[in-house]
């Protein structure tokens, strides 16, 4: 059974473009880049291990290509699933919309407690 070990989150925007996909891998930049794995350093294990669990939220998440949104994360096997959320704030006055996206990342390792031992220390 995997463990989670990280969740982190991000927001991203188009500020003129309504474009939900930019907006989408900027939420995405947001949240890895927040983020720092040593585990894998410390221990020796590899990250094609780790499985990676993105969510992202936008208003139409049709738009969204998510087998792209994958492919920008750096290590593990990534999935990305796209649901309903963020938000679209229109300017009235110049009738522009921003849409503004949220990212979930979370990064699971297969179960690694059986290999730890405690110390007397």
């Amino acid at each position: 059974m995997d463990q989670r070990i990280i969740i982190e989150m991000g927001m991203g925007n188009d500020l003129h473009g309504m474009d939900y996909q930019k907006a989408a891998r900027r939420a995405i930049e947001d949240a890895f880049r927040h983020s720092t794995l040593p585990i894998f350093a410390s221990t020796g294990l590899g990250t094609d291990d780790m499985r990676v669990q993105v969510t992202v939220g936008v208003q139409e998440p049709d738009k969204l290509d998510t087998a792209a949104l994958a492919e920008m994360l750096p290590r593990g096997r990534a999935t990305v699933t796209a649901t309903k959320g963020g938000h679209n704030v229109r300017n009235p006055e110049t009738d522009d919309t921003a849409v503004i996206a949220t990212a979930a990342i979370e990064a699971f390792l297969p179960d690694q407690s059986s290999l730890w031992v405690q110390s007397d220390r």
